[in-house]
């Protein structure tokens, strides 16, 4: 795969950008031996080691210290006929792991009756990470809050390695989704489990005049602060795109070094700072795929070069790869997987 074909006339501004804000030798950075050398620090028991190194050694990235995960919870999240209408063969949560095991992925994120319908025929094939909450659209009028359809003794059972969450920080309800996914994160800690954290934000006060502010490095970053402090093992988050959230609502604390010397005006320096907040790197951040559209391919490696030069471990792909062909969705989780194995993409 020509990177820089892809990357086209961003090529120099991706590839030779040195972030210095924040630079790589204050991060714990992904790699062989991350579990070893970071993970082994902290309290997590044997078991959520071993079940996270499960993780890494799978699918195409094995032994690179990077995850390239397939997550098909739309079903619920966005309705099954508004995910699936453009395959219709995901329907059957047969086909989605069997896209996530030809397309080489280190885990399969679904929920619990995608997962626990053909768990005994692949759990011991590709790790399962069963998400234990979703948002749901049935409801009217629509309310958007994240509603317990799981709990973490049905992911264990059907034999999940992983289990995952989402938290709409700075909506109303994320007071009551934080201490409801803390307490299953801790209950999944103890019986070995990896704990995954969807950092989402969600309010409409977080868009001001005409600019969402809830992909903001800075309000992103806080986001990945509180996933990391409820000891979320990976963060999934957005990737960042611009800064200022903070400023421009006019609320919470932040400080002038934000905008400007930790974190310039550069996609890789705004990706860089939601890193700095997952503890410098020590809880692993992957980001988000984002929808489907036109030009898919070249946005998903787009921005596994933007995760990867930052700092980031990974990607998670979901709707860019299963609302297409099953070979043209493998090619892509190729591509994003060709971009961490890639020696020309390294840390800024």
């Amino acid at each position: 795969m020509d990177i820089q074909k892809i990357l086209g006339k961003e090529t120099e501004n991706l590839l030779a950008h040195e972030c210095k804000g924040i630079p790589k030798d204050l991060l714990s950075l992904p790699g062989p031996h991350f579990i070893d050398q970071v993970v082994s620090q902290s309290d997590r028991k044997p078991a959520v080691l071993r079940n996270l190194q499960s993780m890494y050694n799978h699918g195409r990235l094995a032994g690179s210290g990077y995850l390239s995960l397939l997550p098909v919870d739309q079903g619920v999240e966005h309705t099954a006929g508004a995910s699936f209408a453009p395959n219709p063969i995901y329907f059957d949560p047969a086909n989605i792991i069997e896209l996530a095991i030809e397309g080489g992925c280190n885990a399969v994120a679904s929920s619990l009756g995608v997962l626990g319908s053909v768990s005994r025929r692949y759990a011991h094939k590709i790790p399962f990470l069963v998400k234990l909450n979703h948002n749901e659209l049935l409801t009217y009028p629509a309310k958007y809050d994240q509603t317990l359809f799981a709990n973490v003794d049905q992911a264990f059972d059907l034999g999940a390695v992983a289990v995952g969450a989402t938290i709409y920080f700075g909506s109303e309800e994320s007071r009551r989704q934080i201490q409801e996914v803390s307490e299953a994160f801790a209950y999944a800690h103890q019986l070995g489990m990896v704990t995954v954290l969807w950092a989402y934000l969600r309010n409409p006060a977080f868009k001001k005049d005409g600019v969402d502010y809830h992909t903001a490095a800075d309000l992103t970053g806080q986001a990945n602060y509180l996933a990391a402090t409820i000891e979320a093992d990976i963060v999934k988050q957005k990737q960042a795109q611009g800064n200022g959230g903070f400023k421009a609502i006019n609320f919470a604390k932040t400080h002038p070094k934000v905008y400007g010397e930790l974190c310039p005006d550069h996609p890789i320096d705004e990706v860089r700072y939601q890193v700095a907040n997952c503890y410098m790197g020590r809880v692993g951040m992957i980001n988000s795929g984002g929808a489907s559209g036109a030009d898919d391919f070249h946005q998903a490696i787009r921005t596994a070069v933007i995760n990867k030069r930052a700092g980031g471990m990974g990607l998670i792909s979901g709707r860019k790869a299963f609302q297409k062909p099953m070979e043209e969705g493998i090619k892509l989780l190729n591509g994003i997987q060709d971009v961490y194995l890639s020696e020309q993409v390294s840390i800024a």
